[in-house]
């Protein structure tokens, strides 16, 4: 008997995906966002096809007491373009946790997902991330996960 690798199509996994609840007290931000990711594409089913979106929605909470290790707490800057000339703009980590913690979360999960195709925006879509406790996906009925 052989062994067959099992490969899903999009209309077999339509109607198999869930939510699941993640809070980021206390995470370190790099170990935290490798994991959302795993969700989110679908690494931790036994049906992964990497070029087939199998994975499930993820729910951030509390993404205002995530953490960094050693000195990025100090040195980590983000970059953006206003798109005027000279234009490049920074904004340090500790103001951007105050500020908007919700993109230091999405911003670091982009990085690890798939570049540079319609897939990986598409499985973006599927992350929602949350300053505090309080959020609207109730109807969803996500599971909490602790990691």
């Amino acid at each position: 008997m052989k062994n067959r690798t099992v490969f899903m199509k999009k209309e077999e996994v339509q109607g198999k995906r869930k939510w699941f609840i993640l809070d980021a007290s206390d995470k370190i931000l790099g170990r935290f966002a490798s994991e959302i990711v795993k969700i989110l594409r679908g690494k931790h089913k036994v049906g992964f096809t990497p070029n087939v979106d199998v994975g499930d929605g993820v729910i951030v909470i509390n993404a205002e007491k995530v953490r960094v290790t050693g000195s990025k707490e100090a040195r980590k800057v983000y970059h953006h373009h206003t798109g005027s000339i000279g234009g490049i703009r920074e904004t340090s980590y500790r103001m951007m946790i105050q500020r908007k913690p919700e993109y230091v979360i999405e911003h670091a999960v982009k990085g690890m997902m798939p570049k540079k195709n319609r897939l990986g925006r598409h499985q973006m879509k599927k992350l929602r991330v949350f300053r505090n406790e309080k959020h609207g996906m109730e109807s969803q009925k996500p599971i909490v996960v602790n990691i």
